[in-house]
């Protein structure tokens, strides 16, 4: 009989023997976190950073609170903040590519960028090269909607930084461009996000 974990999956998902004939092999380079010890101790020569774990959790809770507040009482959500954010970055910017940014399906991104459109925040043009290519740009709307989401967060931003030692602000910046996939860091790059770096 199968454990709990194992229902409803076919035999060779199931089977450790039979998933390599059907391909069902994670890439050398990626972290498997469905291994059923995720949890046990790596050993004392290497100890989870639960303290930055932790940390990490709770300075982005707080780091996008206010802004969920504001989002919510125009019925928007996260998802809305995060087209807002690139499309103010880089206007122009095409769905596809905010598409591979965001990983989300085009489900999803669709129904939040009607939503931006039609409450007047984002507007979509045709590229002038490609007419299938649809460019998204801020309206006025969605520039000052963005400037009020950002400042709370730039202001917590400002603050932290403030009260550590002088150029502390370059090693926060190479910490969270370090935590990026490096096959992202040369989007990072042509988004501008490494220019103070």
């Amino acid at each position: 009989m199968p454990d709990a974990l194992t229902l409803g999956k076919p035999l060779w998902l199931r089977d450790k023997n039979l998933r390599h004939l059907y391909g069902a092999t994670m890439a050398a380079n990626k972290i498997n976190v469905n291994i059923p010890d995720i949890n046990t101790n790596n050993g004392p020569d290497s100890p989870l950073p639960l303290d930055i774990m932790g940390l990490f959790f709770f300075a982005y809770r707080d780091f996008v609170g206010d802004a969920d507040a504001l989002l919510e009482r125009q019925g928007f959500g996260r998802a809305h903040h995060r087209v807002l954010y690139f499309v103010n970055l880089k206007p122009g910017m095409p769905v596809a590519d905010l598409l591979e940014i965001l990983k989300i399906t085009k489900q999803s991104l669709a129904r939040v960028l009607r939503q931006l459109i039609d409450n007047g925040y984002i507007e979509q043009q045709t590229g002038p090269a490609d007419r299938r290519q649809r460019l998204l740009f801020a309206t006025d709307k969605g520039r000052d909607f963005f400037a009020i989401l950002s400042k709370s967060q730039a202001s917590r931003i400002e603050a932290a930084i403030a009260s550590l030692p002088t150029g502390s602000d370059m090693i926060v910046r190479g910490f969270l461009a370090s935590m990026v996939e490096p096959s992202d860091h040369p989007r990072l790059d042509r988004l501008g996000l490494t220019r103070n770096m």
